[in-house]
C-alpha cells in the first residue's frame, strides 16, 4: 500500500499560484510579429534602479521572442555593448539613445525619444 500512495502523490499538483496550469510557452509563442512600420517604440536612457549605471531602454515591441533576440543581437553589435531582453523590452548598457534611434528608424520602426 505504501508504494501506491507515493506514486499518486508524485502526479498530484500541490501548489499553483496563478491560472489553470496551461503551458506558458504556448501563450508566449502566440505573439504575432507586427510589421515595423506599425510599431511605435520609445527609447529612454535611464539609471533608475541600476546603481548609477546608465542603460538605454527600448519599449513598445510587438514581436515574438525569437525576433526580439535577433534584433537585440544586431543592436548590441551596432552599439558595441552588452544588453538583455526583458519581456518585450530591450536594454543596452550605456548611453546609446541616438545610435539606437537611427538604427531602428533605418529598420522601419517609428521611434520617439522618451525621458530627459
Amino acid at each position: 500500500m505504501g508504494s501506491q500512495g507515493k506514486s499518486k502523490s508524485g502526479d498530484r499538483l500541490v501548489y499553483q499560484e496563478f491560472g489553470r496550469g496551461g503551458n506558458t510557452e504556448n501563450r508566449d509563442s502566440v505573439q504575432v510579429d507586427v510589421p515595423p512600420n506599425q510599431q511605435n517604440l520609445k527609447v529612454e536612457v535611464s539609471r533608475k534602479g541600476r546603481k548609477g549605471k546608465t542603460v538605454t531602454v527600448v519599449q513598445g515591441f510587438q514581436h515574438s521572442q525569437e525576433t526580439l533576440s535577433a534584433l537585440l543581437k544586431q543592436l548590441k553589435g551596432q552599439c558595441g555593448a552588452g544588453g538583455t531582453l526583458k519581456e518585450q523590452t530591450l536594454e543596452i548598457q550605456g548611453d546609446h539613445g541616438q545610435k539606437m534611434m537611427d538604427f531602428l528608424s533605418q529598420k522601419g520602426y517609428k521611434v520617439k525619444r522618451s525621458g530627459g
